[in-house]
């Protein structure tokens, strides 16, 4: 060994050793506190849209905008967070975007009407969607190496919770306290998030200058485009895709589309820097990215709409079945941390992305009984996989990259995975809109046919059926049956929905090997 390898191996050995003040994990944690706060609030506010409705007099084609309005404004504001970090710094940032937050939670718990809830749910959800990209940002800027995935396990662990606690703390609070009180939990937390990051996250300047380089053009298209995909996705599955609001709305979000990849791309300080999915490792972890979302928000989507639908459970007892997801996944995250320092980040999201499709398809057996315990194990795979099929590709995206360009990568890694969780809800709502009413006659036309098994599945005694075809049906016995059929036939549609979850983790195990599969570049 030469004189050089001796320094360098010495130089390494001390950057390992080295700790990591507990000022900067102090200012991490409460960054990742007000990231938390930012992902629950999606999940406590939909357990009580009811609430809201009955509150604010707002009616039932409107009650959905509530949630809406605030994912329209987070899914513009996570592309840019690149950009303002660059403006003011990230410390700055996020005490900014923090304390917006905060003056937003109480100005909806003061709203009384609908029209003003959402413009404060717009204010939320853009200041929100800003905390995501900058913790996970905050990761490969704040830590040295051999601390990131420590750094990853916390900022990630809270991140995939937050949507699986989301249904109890909202129950609980429905239940116990006003509708307004799922606002003002944000306001103490959030509080002491932004104090404690002021205090001990390191200053640095940022570059006001920045703004003015800001293409106001390329900034609106980017909102258009994105604003009418996000609305498209909400209305399509119940509307129809080939109804004139989606084809409109697709064609605004195409042009719009469009014009902004043509404009970005030619820019020479872009709003969002596109080039940089360039980069192949970049790249595949931003499509792992997505399928995560795809595949995580489809299933705490799933849940609330048998165990609500089916099984007509409270908010509060919905939360209580789905926290075995959320206990799974702390209880795996510190294996993870050690499995992960010691694997390549390829291979170990193939086998987490693998055991998540396992999970997934375990869901496809149920029936109208399923509850708690035949959930638990389908939940407890699903858990365990889930920080396999965060941490690898959080590391295989950005733990390569030049610091000057997290912030922009970071932005453009979490938007992926909120855009799976959309277009993955789409596609579920799609099937159960579609499929449920094909199931409801092909149960009817077996239950006349006299067909046993159908008839347990539906939950008829099946004595009654013995296999040839059954005589005039009577008014009385069709009012009996028509919603255990029904029920029956959404059960069916939600276990198609499940299936289709499974199989689109498929694709991330493709893309996988492609890569795997491609020389690196010289």
């Amino acid at each position: 060994m030469n004189s050089d390898q001796v320094e360098s191996s010495n130089a390494g050995a001390q950057l390992r050793a080295e700790p990591v003040p507990i000022r900067i994990w102090l200012g991490f944690g409460a960054m990742c506190l007000g990231m938390f706060m930012a992902i629950l609030d999606i999940q406590v506010v939909a357990t009580s849209l009811p609430d809201i409705r009955a509150a604010l007099d707002v009616g039932a084609d409107q009650m959905s905008w509530i949630q809406t309005a605030y994912l329209i404004a987070e899914i513009i504001a996570i592309p840019l967070t690149g950009l303002l970090t660059r403006m003011l710094g990230m410390r700055r940032l996020f005490g900014v975007a923090l304390s917006i937050f905060i003056a937003a939670s109480i100005g909806c718990a003061a709203s009384g009407s609908f029209s003003v809830l959402i413009a404060w749910r717009v204010l939320q959800g853009f200041s929100g969607g800003m905390l995501i990209p900058t913790v996970f940002s905050a990761v490969f800027l704040l830590f040295p190496i051999h601390r990131q995935d420590i750094a990853t396990t916390l900022g990630g662990a809270l991140a995939v919770l937050a949507p699986t606690v989301g249904p109890i703390v909202g129950g609980w609070i429905t239940d116990t306290y006003s509708w307004h009180w799922l606002f003002l939990i944000n306001v103490v937390p959030g509080a002491i998030a932004v104090a404690v990051a002021a205090w001990l996250l390191p200053r640095e300047s940022g570059d006001p200058r920045a703004a003015r380089s800001l293409d106001l053009v390329a900034l609106l298209l980017m909102a258009i485009a994105l604003a009418a995909l996000e609305i498209l996705l909400k209305e399509a599955p119940q509307r129809g895709w080939t109804s004139p609001l989606a084809i409109a709305l697709a064609a605004v979000c195409g042009i719009g589309g469009v014009a902004f990849l043509h404009r970005t791309l030619r820019a020479e300080r872009p709003v969002v820097d596109l080039r940089i999915l360039g980069d192949r490792d970049f790249a595949l972890g931003c499509w792992l990215s997505f399928l995560l979302g795809c595949g995580l928000y489809g299933s705490v989507y799933l849940m609330p709409v048998f165990l609500g639908l089916v099984r007509l459970h409270s908010a509060f007892e919905i939360g209580q079945v789905m926290l075995v997801t959320g206990v799974a996944q702390l209880l795996t995250a510190p294996i993870a941390v050690q499995v992960e320092r010691r694997c390549d980040p390829k291979w170990l999201s193939a086998f987490g992305f693998a055991l998540f499709g396992i999970g997934l398809a375990m869901s496809y057996f149920q029936t109208w009984e399923t509850d708690f315990e035949q959930m638990l194990w389908p939940q407890v795979v699903r858990g365990i996989a889930i920080m396999f099929c965060l941490l690898p590709p959080t590391r295989l995206a950005l733990g390569h990259l030049a610091p000057e360009r997290v912030p922009n990568a970071s932005g453009l890694f979490n938007l992926m995975r909120n855009l799976g969780g959309a277009i993955g809800i789409a596609l579920i709502d799609t099937v159960i809109w579609l499929r449920a009413p094909e199931h409801v006659d092909s149960i009817v036309e077996k239950l006349l046919a006299g067909d046993r098994a159908t008839a347990l599945f539906v939950g008829l005694p099946p004595e009654r059926f013995l296999g040839k075809q059954l005589g005039p049906v009577d008014a009385d016995t069709q009012e009996f049956v028509r919603p255990l059929v029904e029920r029956a036939g959404l059960v069916s549609a939600i276990n198609e929905a499940w299936a289709l979850m499974a199989l689109a983790m498929a694709l991330a195990l493709i893309g996988i090997l492609v890569s795997a599969s491609r020389k690196p570049r010289r």
